[in-house]
């Protein structure tokens, strides 16, 4: 275990302050690849809570860890979202995020969302990919996760789901929940499909699923093992839901350092 120093910053997009965290853990050996957290729809750095910390220190590996445009410090998003954002976020956002940020490979891990763009970068930017942990991520729109999704917008209209959100978002968190909730449920979405690129994947990929996660079934878990080229391992949880880093930790962190001993950094 290593000790961290922890720096907040803000990094730039397109003119857009986006904020972030980075860690360096103290007396490890130098490299030139970071663990970069991709969080999940609804998150933000503090959602995080101290995870990402603890498994950099784990691992003696440099971290980053940022919120997205509309997310917790954040500039708010710069306009209505289509069904491509993923693809945005992953090849138009991050790779400046990293150029900002001076890495230059990264171990991504994503949840949830998250997950999902950390597929769609390593796919396009296979050089800069050292390694893929996805948590609850998703490849297609399946029904279960549509199912989640209206059970969301249920709980929003009762009120007191923003509530919580306001927490960790501010002002922004209704434009944001409508931004996940209003795209997804979109009756175009349902013919969103990433399948077709996970074949450009040739990094070692772990994929976490929480067995009891209300949001995704076991089939998107086997679609990114079949269709990646790299060496992929499954991992399921058996009395995990949607949030194995905070349900499951460590699990979590075991799995990621028993991954990382095949990684080439």
């Amino acid at each position: 275990m290593f000790a961290m120093l922890m720096e907040w910053g803000t990094l730039r997009y397109n003119g857009h302050r986006i904020s972030a965290l980075r860690m360096e853990p103290e007396g490890a050996e130098k490299v030139r690849t970071a663990v970069v957290f991709l969080h999940d729809a609804l998150g933000s750095i503090a959602q995080w809570r101290d995870f990402p910390e603890v498994l950099c220190s784990a691992a003696g590996l440099p971290g980053l860890v940022y919120e997205r445009l509309g997310h917790g410090g954040s500039d708010p998003l710069p306009g209505p979202r289509t069904a491509r954002y993923l693809h945005d976020e992953a090849l138009l956002v991050l790779p400046q995020v990293l150029d900002s940020s001076r890495i230059e490979r990264a171990i991504l891990f994503g949840h949830s969302d998250g997950g999902s763009i950390a597929l769609l970068f390593a796919s396009a930017f296979p050089d800069r990919t050292a390694g893929v942990v996805t948590e609850a991520a998703h490849v297609f729109a399946d029904e279960l996760t549509l199912a989640g999704l209206r059970a969301a917008r249920e709980r929003y209209e009762r009120g007191g789901f923003v509530d919580k959100l306001e927490k960790y978002h501010g002002e922004k968190a209704r434009a944001l929940f409508h931004a996940w909730n209003d795209t997804w449920l979109d009756p175009s979405f349902s013919s969103w499909n990433i399948e077709s690129v996970l074949g450009g994947i040739h990094a070692p990929t772990l994929v976490i699923q929480g067995e009891n996660d209300e949001y995704g079934t076991p089939a998107q878990v086997e679609a990114i093992a079949r269709e990646v080229k790299g060496e992929s391992e499954k991992l399921f949880l058996p009395g995990c839901g949607h949030v194995p880093h905070h349900e499951t930790r460590e699990r979590v962190v075991a799995a990621f350092l028993a991954h990382l001993r095949r990684l080439k950094i």
